[in-house]
């Protein structure tokens, strides 16, 4: 059976990596004097963290198995794999080179327990052993082992970035596809590498990569119609704008924070001056708060168009 896409075609090595040059850079350093600190990736999701980390121990080790052990913490995020599992493989010596490499994906799920057992075990072997740690939020690291390792810090991919690398995979796959459908993934993805090639593979798997299949699978508005909703709101047309909102939940089958989290990011782009789009946004955040404790989203939403009309009228 074929590999999705985000496999496939994931960077072997570090010069293959996108949109993280700085940081890239310094993992090159790092190779070229073959040695390594303890490393914290930090970033948003399908920004290049776990891409970076196979890269490194492919750089180090080749296809050598044995040297790298990869755990993913939300799954195993107790004290006990940090005095089993972990501190077992970090004890044993290297099968080639001078030190072994531990990748723990979401370490930001770990325990504070667990965090704080594997502070001794980074020190005790840090002559067999590197730590690379991966998470969303560095924040939610404890200070001690944020201060045995080296932080990089990951940023959203460019769309240029994302595009080019999008294009060069339907190149290889000869796959037909129009500038609005890479367009689309784009606005979509918000920056999301992994995430791009995911609705690329998916939208490919209907014949061609357009604007029409990119928004269906992802169940996503066009940015036209959230700013449509948003100005009929805002001229005092309820029915229209009740109408238009009935058709994003029913026919797109979005969901009612979806469509909140559209308007918020559209409600910037509206031709409207700065006091309303800050009174939307401030709507927007109140509904969204309902909704997270657990208003009927149909309700909230209805509410929340007519609350943008009432300082219309």
């Amino acid at each position: 059976m074929e590999l999705p896409w985000t496999e496939k075609y994931r960077p072997k090595k570090l010069d293959d990596i996108v949109g993280q040059d700085a940081i890239v850079d310094r993992l090159k350093a790092y190779v070229k004097e073959k040695s390594l600190p303890h490393l914290l990736f930090a970033g948003p999701a399908g920004c290049g963290k776990t891409t970076a980390a196979l890269c490194i121990t492919n750089e180090f080790f080749g296809d050598v198995a044995g040297n790298l052990l990869e755990l993913n913490a939300s799954d195993e995020r107790g004290i006990d794999v940090v005095r089993g599992k972990i501190k077992d493989f970090a004890r044993t010596r290297p099968i080639t080179g001078s030190f072994k490499i531990i990748f723990l994906d979401e370490a930001d799920a770990l325990t504070s327990d667990a965090q704080n057992a594997m502070r001794r075990t980074m020190e005790n072997y840090t002559q067999t052993c590197r730590f690379i740690l991966s998470c969303n939020y560095s924040s939610k690291i404890i200070e001690p082992l944020q201060s045995r390792c080296s932080l990089f810090r990951f940023k959203r991919v460019p769309k240029d970035a994302i595009k080019k690398r999008l294009e060069a995979i339907l190149d290889a796959e000869k796959m037909k596809y129009t500038d609005d459908g890479i367009d689309a993934i784009l606005y979509v993805s918000e920056g999301d590498i992994r995430h791009a090639i995911n609705l690329l593979q998916s939208a490919a798997a209907l014949g061609k990569v357009d604007e029409d299949s990119v928004y269906s699978i992802a169940s996503r508005a066009r940015p036209e119609d959230i700013k449509t909703l948003l100005g009929l709101a805002l001229q005092g047309k309820f029915l229209d704008a009740r109408n238009l909102l009935d058709r994003m939940l029913m026919v797109y089958g979005m969901s009612g924070e979806d469509i909140l989290l559209q308007m918020n990011r559209e409600a910037m782009n509206l031709d409207a001056e700065d006091e309303v789009k800050m009174g939307v946004i401030d709507l927007v955040g109140e509904a969204n708060f309902a909704l997270v404790e657990g208003a009927n989203e149909r309700i909230q939403l209805e509410a929340l168009l007519a609350r943008i009309m009432r300082p219309k009228k």
